[in-house]
């Protein structure tokens, strides 16, 4: 018993000690004072908070800037924006829009800077729309403010059918009475008291650029103190000064700094003996212990009683997350009324509901039966209170773990899944032409980007998961399966978890968990957008069950024809057929049964980049045949199956991770 009592002292000083070191330590922060100076991207343009280049820390989420052909891309709003000009006095900068110098100059996807955007359109800004695929011709509805688009990879031949651009009046619907297959708004700068409609078109205000502001706090401060901003791991802006991080400024007299780092060692080293010797004498007295009370230390040492732990609905927040109570939700969705019902999965039922502050919310509503479902709840929680990405369903919060039911509330998406429109519910409607399917997939990669990025493999991409809003921008959701990856690892082992049709084969062999995996669900999502087929169907021949392997087999055997949804225009636009092909040459890719073979998330979202580019060029029908020939350029790879035993396409895990 002594014995045990000067373990605990020993241990007790050794925690004082380390608690002490980290102190010390915590002001040598040396390193990032160096990483925030500010940086250009060749062209001499000042880059510096609350814009970064490289380290994350010196800027805010949202404001990262990657530089190419020496120019500093800011990529907002499912744009790569071009930075031109920064004005760091009135927090406000000018960009150009990448599309004004291309052979198609015009934009397939709306930019929008809505409230979940960090930046605001400058007060000079309207938007610009484009009308695509146009046949009711009523000259005298746009005649005064439409410019006409002669683009040969926009509008086809057939005279009957026409393109427009221009600076619609508000409360005017042309889309509809134009009879349009698509409309795109894109913001562009007009100069006060300038006539919009001009006989020279819209090119000049396509590149002239526009102006964005942002309202993030001001770093005069601390530059005029000698340091550089930068936001540390809460979120708050700090001043990186020589010496160590400060609230606002840096101090002109941080004080000697030589003593408090010898010390800091010693009391290193000091620390350590006291840690070894602490373990020692903890081996001898276990010895002496009965081994039955030593099993049931350890039992509770490993599954603590969750009854034990403070209630979190006490508090405001778990995990950050704020707390809804039972019954608050329980009004919110009219007790739950069947009607209300949105959609359910292996976890849960989805609710739609109304809180009374007037948000429109989606409540998943967890499975009593389901023994995993604390594990899958706080696993949830957990990941969302990290993430912060315009293209990820956000959380507003949740019910407290002792709370009568397990619920989790998201912002609300109204327009539905990828799959409900690909081949479900809404997929006789014919609004998703090939060009929204295309963003679709650039911000899908996107937000897996993001993910693998923060350490994060979702565990569970596919068409069901990936949710539409009304303007067709996407939000990834469903984060019950995914797992935090550790550093410095190249795999976790782990059970396979996930939905039949989708999960990686060699994960499903091998039970190794990386960010590959994600990257071959990925490839399944990009051949249901080029084939409007589902992932899993029991109708098809039995070789074709699995979507994956019939798409690997139809693009090897150079048959892409008979893959391809031929509504998307494959067989009568240059383009489309090109940018098809290209697609489904990443999608073969991404479904290597090699994972060493299939590029990361971040490759594959560059390519997809670079597809929509090339989409814009005007292409000639003699070009076509090269582009398929390029995918015998892979070896043939046909996937072991992993979804013949399973009946359901839902969700559902097959054993513990």
């Amino acid at each position: 018993m002594n014995i045990n009592i000067s373990v605990h002292l020993i241990l007790l000083m050794g925690t004082i000690i380390t608690l002490s070191l980290i102190k010390l330590a915590l002001p040598l922060d040396y390193y990032r004072y160096e990483d925030c100076k500010p940086k250009d991207c060749g062209n001499g343009l000042n880059i510096s908070y609350p814009f970064w280049i490289e380290k994350n820390y010196c800027g805010y989420p949202g404001f990262n800037i990657t530089c190419k052909n020496n120019e500093p891309i800011l990529y907002a709003a499912g744009y790569d924006y071009i930075i031109r000009d920064i004005h760091y006095g009135n927090r406000s900068f000018r960009v150009e829009n990448p599309v004004a110098h291309s052979s198609c100059p015009v934009p397939f996807r709306n930019s929008t800077f809505n409230d979940q955007s960090p930046f605001k359109l400058g007060s000079g800004v309207q938007l610009l729309s484009f009308f695509y695929i146009c046949t009711n011709f009523s000259r005298h509805l746009y005649m005064k403010y439409i410019y006409p688009v002669h683009t040969s990879c926009v509008t086809p031949s057939d005279h009957k059918i026409f393109s427009l651009a221009g600076f619609v009046p508000s409360g005017e619907s042309l889309y509809d009475r134009l009879s349009c297959q698509l409309s795109v708004h894109v913001p562009v700068e007009v100069e006060p008291g300038s006539k919009t409609g001009q006989v020279n078109g819209y090119m000049p205000f396509m590149k002239k650029g526009f102006t964005l502001e942002w309202h993030k706090s001001p770093c005069t401060e601390c530059q005029a103190s000698g340091g550089y901003c930068g936001v540390n791991k809460n979120g708050l802006v700090v001043c990186f000064c020589k010496d160590r991080p400060y609230d606002r400024r840096c101090k002109t007299d941080p004080g000697p700094r030589r003593n408090k780092i010898i010390i800091g060692v010693c009391a290193a080293i000091g620390a350590s003996l006291l840690t070894v010797l602490a373990f020692i004498l903890f081996r001898r007295w276990r010895r002496r212990n009965d081994l039955h009370k030593n099993s049931t230390l350890i039992s509770r040492s490993i599954s603590p009683d969750l009854s034990m732990q403070p209630d979190p609905e006490k508090g405001s927040s778990y995990f950050n997350t704020p707390i809804f109570t039972y019954k608050e939700l329980e009004e919110a969705t009219n007790n739950f009324d069947s009607s209300k019902e949105l959609g359910d999965g292996g976890f849960g039922t989805v609710y739609y509901g109304k809180l009374k502050d007037g948000r429109a919310v989606a409540v998943k509503r967890l499975y009593e039966n389901n023994c995993k479902r604390v594990e899958q709840f706080m696993n949830e929680v957990n990941i969302l209170s990290l993430l912060r990405h315009q293209n990820l369903v956000s959380l507003y919060g949740c019910t407290s773990r002792h709370s009568r039911e397990l619920l989790l509330v998201y912002e609300y998406v109204a327009n539905g899944t990828v799959a409900d429109h690909l081949h479900g519910e809404h997929s006789s409607a014919g609004m998703v032409t090939w060009p929204i399917r295309l963003s679709i997939a650039i911000e899908s990669a996107d937000a897996l980007v993001y993910l693998h990025a923060s350490d994060i493999i979702h565990r569970d991409v596919k068409t069901n998961n990936i949710l539409l809003d009304k303007n067709f921008h996407v939000k990834v959701a469903d984060f019950g399966l995914s797992r935090l990856f550790p550093n410095d690892v190249t795999h976790v082992s782990t059970a396979p978890q996930g939905t039949p049709g989708y999960v990686d084969p060699d994960y499903y062999q091998c039970y190794q968990l990386t960010d590959k995996s994600d990257v071959y669900s990925f490839g399944v999502v990009l051949c249901e957008l080029i084939s409007s087929k589902p992932a899993v169907d029991i109708n098809r021949h039995r070789h074709e069950i699995n979507l994956s392997t019939m798409a690997l087999n139809k693009i090897h055997g150079d048959a892409l024809h008979e893959l391809v949804d031929m509504s998307l225009g494959f067989d009568t636009n240059a383009s489309v057929r090109k940018t098809v092909t290209l697609v489904a040459e990443l999608a073969y890719r991404c479904l290597q049964q090699d994972t060493d073979a299939r590029p990361s998330m971040a490759e594959v979202l560059e390519v997809l980049k670079e597809i929509e580019v090339e989409g814009s060029k005007v292409v000639k029908p003699g070009e076509l045949t090269d582009d398929a020939k390029l995918l015998k350029n892979y070896p043939p790879v046909s996937p072991n199956s992993v979804t013949d035993k399973w009946a359901s396409i839902t969700s559902t895990p097959n054993t513990s991770s």
